[in-house]
């Protein structure tokens, strides 16, 4: 008796002292195979500077379909761990249903915050139903907040491909946003001008955007002309030039300034057309126009960095549509109708700016070529499909075209590069070559630095209804949505993120679903195994240890 005293006594302070021990030591393992709850470095390193509360509240809660259901869990679970590195981060899960009364009111108030809801499908025992979940988080901090999109969607995917590329990019989604919140030093990004560059309406959506993470200022080349050194010194003040479809050709004055920026360090993001061709130019009696090569003197400055824009046209087989009208007056009917020369261009997956994004919408694309001049390295990060091909110019534009069934012999000249990324130690344009100008600390060749080519001008441009600019990759004429967007904030990031927060984006997770054939077909089959089975069972055992009673002490 006394020993099992002492063995109980011995096992009490021993419980005591684990709680005690556990109270100071908190840790947490990730047990799952592809270590989704494992958060980078540079994911953490995005709430260790909050010193006040940060207060989230993610609209998932109430009666959710069965794959939102998971995405709550998976959101609950990163943000756990954002909370375990910093105890400012607190969250809590609200149903906007509930403060706004009926879905209706819900959908207004939210649309009002510029949270679109996602309309579900849902098919339960035969019956189809639609659906409104609100898959946005609010991050609060200081009085700021930032909206973080839960759901990210694709063309073409059900909804649970939609949920897992979502859980796969939880954790960039926050960490970005607590970088936004967290900015103290924005970097500053010049918008070229004086080229005949995109109108600000039509970079208006995407300007806005990037805001939240830049200074951006209007800049002309226009006085190299006068005062060049003085031009390169404002330039060089800035850390990204963004030239948006320049339709004037630049001087070899205004190619050194960029160059001698570029070489100093400076990014530069490029969207080119080497081809005079607008959608606008058709819409006449004979319903066609010329698309003619457009000379932007620009040849001899991509061919140093080993690149060739080519005024050509991609025509594709996977092509996103465009309106066209049939009849007259009042008779007149819009029929959207597949356009060949607006190429829908696919993520490959292969990089952290294109990793897991919606398709992109180009317009009159042209094609790139990679030369094998230099030691730079260039990643392709969007091809046209493999049923594509060129068309050279110039030559005649018809909408007559749209009429027709696409012949896929036609199409065999395809996987042609639309947008090239470089990299590596940039060399001087002007190395060996008459300089046109004299400046002070002239150089011949740079350090690290990048440069992005995108061989269409309109991939950045957003539409206008009404004299107010659209969404950027939003088409109200046949109201479809494009990742030109995200591709273009994912691009910039990537050209002048220093934390490495952009990598993020690479990580996979497999999130495993339910087959739901199979819960069809073996419904009745499952329900037996997992309501009769253990019934039966307990019986059973009953059965057994009654006969045992029974046979070891009688009747």
């Amino acid at each position: 008796m006394k020993k099992t005293l002492t063995s109980v006594a011995i096992g009490f302070i021993a419980l005591v002292l684990l709680n005690l021990v556990s109270s100071f030591i908190y840790t947490r393992v990730d047990v799952t195979e592809d270590s989704r709850y494992t958060l980078s470095t540079a994911a953490l390193q995005t709430v260790q500077e909050f010193s006040n509360p940060v207060i989230i509240d993610v609209l998932l809660e109430g009666e959710l379909p069965a794959e939102f259901v998971k995405l709550k869990f998976e959101t609950k679970q990163i943000l756990e761990e954002f909370a375990a590195e910093n105890n400012n981060i607190k969250f809590n899960f609200i149903n906007p249903l509930e403060t706004t009364g009926s879905s209706d009111n819900a959908i207004l108030e939210m649309q009002k915050l510029g949270l679109t809801p996602a309309n579900v499908t849902v098919e339960e025992n035969g019956k189809v139903s639609q659906e409104f979940v609100f898959p946005w988080a609010m991050v609060n901090y200081n009085n700021k907040t930032v909206k973080v999109a839960l759901l990210k969607n694709k063309l073409g995917s059900t909804t649970e491909e939609r949920v897992t590329n979502s859980i796969q990019h939880l954790e960039y989604s926050f960490a970005d946003a607590f970088t936004k919140l967290n900015i103290k030093e924005k970097k500053r990004i010049a918008v070229l001008k004086g080229n005949g560059e995109l109108q600000d309406i039509n970079l208006a959506d995407y300007l806005s955007t990037i805001r939240e993470y830049y200074n951006i200022g209007a800049f002309t080349l226009d006085s190299v002309a006068t005062n060049p050194q003085k031009t390169l010194k404002e330039l060089q003040k800035y850390d990204l030039a963004l030239i948006a479809k320049p339709t004037e050709a630049f001087t070899d004055k205004e190619k050194y300034v960029l160059d001698q920026f570029m070489v100093h360090g400076g990014k530069s993001m490029w969207l080119i057309d080497n081809v005079s061709m607008e959608l606008d130019s058709l819409y006449n009696e004979e319903g066609k126009s010329l698309a003619y090569p457009r000379d932007l003197n620009l040849k001899d400055f991509f061919f140093k960095y080993g690149l060739r824009v080519n005024p050509v046209l991609v025509k594709d087989i996977y092509a996103t549509q465009i309106v066209l009208a049939n009849g007259n007056g009042n008779n007149s009917q819009y029929n959207p109708v597949p356009w060949p020369f607006n190429p829908m261009v696919f993520s490959r997956n292969d990089h952290p700016i294109n990793n897991n994004l919606e398709a992109l919408r180009f317009q009159f694309a042209n094609t790139i070529d990679l030369l094998d001049n230099n030691d730079l390295k260039k990643t392709i990060l969007y091809y046209s499909s493999p049923l594509s091909a060129v068309v050279g110019t110039p030559n005649i534009i018809s909408l007559e075209s749209t009429t027709k069934s696409p012949n896929k012999e036609e199409y065999n000249n395809g996987n042609k590069p639309l947008v090239v990324l470089v990299e590596g130690n940039f060399k001087s344009v002007f190395t060996n070559r008459v300089k046109p100008f004299k400046i002070e600390n002239n150089k011949e060749v740079g350090g690290p630095n990048k440069m992005l080519v995108i061989a269409d001008g309109d991939v950045i441009k957003n539409q206008v209804s009404k004299g107010k600019p659209l969404e950027l990759g939003y088409d109200k004429w046949t109201n479809n949505a494009y990742g030109n967007k995200e591709f273009m904030v994912n691009s910039l990031n990537y050209l002048l993120d220093d934390s490495g927060l952009i990598n993020i984006r690479t990580k996979k997770v497999a999130v495993p679903f339910l087959d739901k054939e199979k819960i069809a077909t073996q419904k009745t089959k499952w329900q037996l195994i997992n309501i009769a089975l253990p019934v039966v069972l307990t019986l059973l055992f009953g059965f057994i240890f009654n006969y045992y009673r029974k046979q070891k002490y009688g009747k």
